[in-house]
């Protein structure tokens, strides 16, 4: 045993992520039938039955969702019809048509979508988006009465209005129609609109149910340019703009969208639109792919959308969603591209801010069950971003917020939850104390008045206890099934290709590889972790990334890890590598090669046996009543337990334990 003072790494390396894994159970004969049935490897057979997907027929439909017969959008949509007639009515009196459309990703592709399809219409139409920072969410009397001065007669909401009651009763007392077209959660009383165009209308089992905001937007224009017989060539426009708002929006990837999704992401590699090419340049994705994956929209394309609407002005999307100018387009991304590398930077500076906070503060999550931060000066457009990193840290529900900057009496905040916390539920729980909120299950947004800060952090707190036990706070890694990596080969990750578009709803599978051996690791970039890794008695090395887990290294020499697959191309070259999303001290151990090395010994007049396996670089000490610690050479947390399943991790740099070691140790020289 080395001197701990000399070979003790800080504190911030000895840590690992602090998760629960939820490995769903094994059915390997009815995964092989399936797989069978399906021409896909067994791994994936079990991927296709965690998904819900356990017949042939179903996995036909999942597999080719074109086979699957769709009903008509007309007969799904109550007031689709009277939607397509108004539009109809106003493009041929050339009365004046306006969209009030979002400020995120969703919002401003619905707009920029419907734009494109009325002016292709003939249609005299313009538009407004409220401002994040002045006006938060949705339409307004505001716009509605500038509306009304600019001769606008008929109003289009997209993303929004389906709680705007005011907004919609001024415009239909200033004379103006009214069709909202939205996708979010219902109120108890509707809008006084003319039509309204939401799927959460319309029956849960409809394939349409899971549409955005753009997706509804997209059905109303293709309907309308149906009926006015002039849809050949919008279509392929109008769908490039469903695939990029309906994947940034996070809209489960399942029925009609999974349908039109596998059709846009197509078309987007080889786009017709100049602002969409211009975009991809700026992002760095390459055209030579047959078809974009929801991720290259997720991580890429996204984000410098929805940057512009937490930072600056939404005109800047919609110009570069709607030109038909490359230099204009060009343009508008390359400010894409300098605000999202500005929204980077103050994610980055709140999120280690907040951090900081946390752990100066030594506030008990065990006790608490749901974080709540506020500080001032932080920005308002990117605190939801932080809310979600924080819970991707500590796994528990986080409400953060920052002083209005006009007002420091009064607080906005943002809020992100865990699967076992409903975000919505949470903030009427508290309503009493908050001033306008809104949301669904796992975010919303909330103001309240600085005063209440206190009591609306105990209230929270109150929620949390009714549906959040202890074992809830971790992080929640879902693994679909166990893998070796003989396994991960170019034709399993072709094979994943066939269940794409993979995102909410029907997740990237996750594989799990017990007791791997990190061969070589290194941090890179801004605080990633770069590994290779293998496994006993298989040739085999692969290589690996951990995004932003650059705080755990260095990682033990054995660990379980679970992981998806990348493909990785450089020099030429390429190569399925593996995206860890999970990892963790072993809790199952291969028998190792060389037996190990064994001593007795007493320490504070008890009995112990030790063994030390070179093998897997860890000693083991079992007491008199069959506990055991398990500790891997060179590390500060080991494990201690009577099962290594059912074990608790421990700081073995503790006196008892190192002392207890040490002492061990010494046996082990004495008895070669």
């Amino acid at each position: 045993m080395q001197d701990r003072r000399n070979s003790e790494p800080s504190r911030r390396h000895q840590r690992l992520p602090n998760q629960r894994w939820q490995i769903a159970s094994p059915k390997a004969e009815q995964a092989t039938q399936l797989a069978s049935s399906t021409g896909l490897l067994p791994l994936l057979g079990q991927v296709l039955i965690n998904r819900g997907i356990e017949t042939p027929e179903q996995a036909q439909v999942y597999l080719y969702p074109e086979s699957q017969a769709m009903p008509s959008p007309m007969d799904e949509f109550p007031d689709l019809a009277i939607s397509v007639e108004m539009l109809k009515e106003a493009i041929a009196s050339e009365e004046k048509i306006a969209i009030c459309g979002d400020y995120d990703a969703d919002g401003m592709t619905s707009t920029a979508l419907l734009l494109r399809a009325l002016r292709w219409l003939g249609a005299d139409v313009d538009y407004a988006i409220p401002s994040r920072m002045k006006d938060g969410y949705g339409i307004n009397t505001r716009i509605v009465e500038e509306f009304a001065s600019e001769g606008v007669a008929l109003i289009l909401t997209v993303d929004n209005g389906i709680s705007a009651h005011d907004a919609i009763a001024r415009a239909l007392e200033l004379g103006m129609m009214v069709i909202v077209t939205d996708h979010h959660d219902l109120p108890p009383e509707l809008p006084e609109a003319d039509a309204i165009l939401n799927p959460k209308l319309i029956p849960e089992f409809s394939p349409y149910r899971g549409l955005a905001g753009v997706g509804v937007a997209y059905i109303l224009a293709v309907s309308l340019a149906q009926e006015l017989g002039k849809l050949p060539g919008l279509t392929s426009q109008l769908l490039e703009l469903f695939t990029l708002g309906t994947i940034a929006d996070l809209a489960p990837l399942n029925g009609i969208n999974r349908r039109w999704l596998k059709r846009g992401l197509k078309l987007l590699p080889h786009s017709k639109l100049a602002g969409v090419q211009a975009l991809i340049q700026m992002a760095g994705v390459s055209e030579d792919q047959k078809a974009l994956k929801p991720e290259d929209i997720g991580f890429k394309l996204g984000p410098r959308i929805n940057a512009i609407g937490r930072l600056s002005d939404p005109q800047i999307v919609i110009e570069l969603l709607t030109t038909t100018e490359p230099g204009i387009a060009l343009e508008r991304a390359m400010q894409c591209e300098q605000i999202n590398q500005k929204r980077q930077q103050l994610c980055e500076q709140i999120e280690q801010e907040a951090i900081a906070f946390i752990e100066a503060s030594q506030i008990d999550l065990q006790q608490q069950r749901v974080l709540v931060i506020v500080q001032p000066n932080w920005h308002h457009g990117v605190i939801g971003i932080v809310a979600s990193r924080l819970v991707e840290r500590y796994g528990v529900p986080v409400f953060i917020g920052t002083y209005e900057a006009e007002d420091a009496n009064h607080i906005r905040g943002s809020a992100r939850g865990i699967p076992e916390f409903n975000v919505f539920e949470a903030l009427q729980f508290c309503k009493e104390y908050l001033g306008k909120f809104g949301g669904h299950q796992a975010a919303g947004g909330f103001s309240l008045p600085t005063d209440n800060l206190d009591v609306f952090r105990q209230s929270l707190s109150e929620f949390a206890r009714t549906c959040l036990q202890p074992e809830h706070l971790k992080p929640l890694v879902e693994i679909d099934v166990q893998a070796d990596f003989s396994q991960i080969t170019s034709n399993l990750y072709r094979q994943i290709d066939v269940l794409h578009p993979c995102g909410i709803g029907n997740p990237d599978p996750v594989f799990w590889t017990p007791n791997v051996k990190v061969v070589d690791q290194k941090i890179v970039g801004k605080g990633h972790l770069k590994l290779t890794l293998s496994q006993d008695n298989q040739p085999t090395k692969i290589t690996a990334v951990a995004w932003r887990w650059g705080e755990y290294f260095p990682l033990p020499s054995r660990v379980d890890i679970a992981y998806k697959l990348k493909e990785n191309t450089w020099n030429g070259n390429t190569n399925i590598e593996l995206e860890l999303v999970g990892i963790r001290l072993p809790t199952s151990v291969l028998t190792p090669t060389v037996p190990p090395k064994k001593a007795e010994f007493y320490h504070n007049e008890r009995h112990y046996t030790c063994s030390l396996y070179e093998s897997l670089s860890e000693l083991r000490i079992r007491n008199a009543e069959g506990k055991v610690l398990a500790i891997q050479k060179g590390q500060r947390i080991g494990l201690l337990g009577a099962r290594r399943e059912d074990a608790k991790e421990v700081d073995v740099t503790k006196p008892h334990y190192y002392q207890l070691i040490k002492a061990a140790t010494h046996a082990l020289a004495v008895s070669e």
